[in-house]
């Protein structure tokens, strides 16, 4: 049971960096440091648009449009240390 648990926790830690992996690149792409047209930043902007949109996808149709901000992965960040910190508290002690 310890070894599922480990393996859920160390899940949430890697999407954890994915989610701000996204981040960091949307960030790079909106200020024009790299071009979408090279194939691998095409690519990886993709694929990790594809991880995480649908996750992303609903906490964005309750935030308030902010303009050019968005705050959905830092939501979604907040809530995934909550049940990162939820299953090691009344989980791992089994």
């Amino acid at each position: 049971m310890n070894s599922l648990i480990s393996l859920l926790v160390t899940v949430i830690q890697i999407y954890i960096y994915v989610l701000v992996a996204s981040a960091i690149l949307s960030w790079l792409i909106a200020f024009n440091v790299v071009n979408t047209r090279n194939q691998f930043v095409a690519m990886l902007a993709e694929a990790l648009w594809r991880l995480t949109e649908p996750a992303l996808r609903p906490i964005r149709r309750f935030m308030p449009n902010l303009g050019g901000l968005d705050l959905s992965p830092v939501v979604l960040i907040l809530l995934l240390i909550f049940a990162q910190n939820l299953i090691l508290e009344y989980f791992w002690s089994f």
